[in-house]
């Protein structure tokens, strides 16, 4: 627990950070799934899609909650997958 005050607000801002960053990340995970599955079931409407899958990694990567080399990877091998699909 904090002493001072400051520590207080401070805890505050982290604990408000944290569940914003937890949010975002929970999306993204949920949207490249949606797409794996798609991708595996050979679905035409994946193309559709990916393009928010791939706005929410760019945004992600924007505020820092994935680092960019991170969001280029995810973004380069769920294009292969996307790509194969027929």
């Amino acid at each position: 627990m904090p002493n001072k005050k400051s520590a207080e607000k401070e805890l505050r801002k982290t604990v408000k950070r944290n569940a914003a960053n937890k949010k975002v990340a929970t999306k993204l995970k949920t949207l490249v799934k949606a797409n794996l599955k798609q991708i595996k079931a050979n679905d035409s409407k994946v193309k559709e899609d990916f393009s928010k899958t791939m706005q929410a990694i760019d945004k992600a990567a924007k505020k820092g909650i994935i680092k960019k080399n991170t969001a280029n990877r995810k973004k380069s091998r769920l294009m292969k997958k996307v790509n194969s699909v027929k």
